[in-house]
């Protein structure tokens, strides 16, 4: 091998990992937002069923009076 080939290796080698840190790096910015979407829905979902938990009663379809066209 000369050294232009292996001159011509290195660089190939530098593109690759170049190439490679920038697309792990949109991952994790893909990660994030998704991870923060995560968290937002679990917050909505306890806020929901605490929301349930306390509420004071829950009314059955045919607990409900008759609508006046009845």
């Amino acid at each position: 091998m000369t050294e232009q080939d292996i001159a011509n290796r290195i660089e190939d080698l530098e593109t690759k990992l170049t190439f490679q840190e920038d697309t792990i790096q949109k991952l994790n910015d893909v990660i994030v937002t998704c991870q923060a979407r995560v968290d937002e829905h679990d917050s909505m979902i306890r806020m929901i069923m605490e929301q349930v938990r306390t509420a004071d009663r829950i009314v059955k379809p045919e607990d409900e009076p008759p609508p006046p066209h009845y």
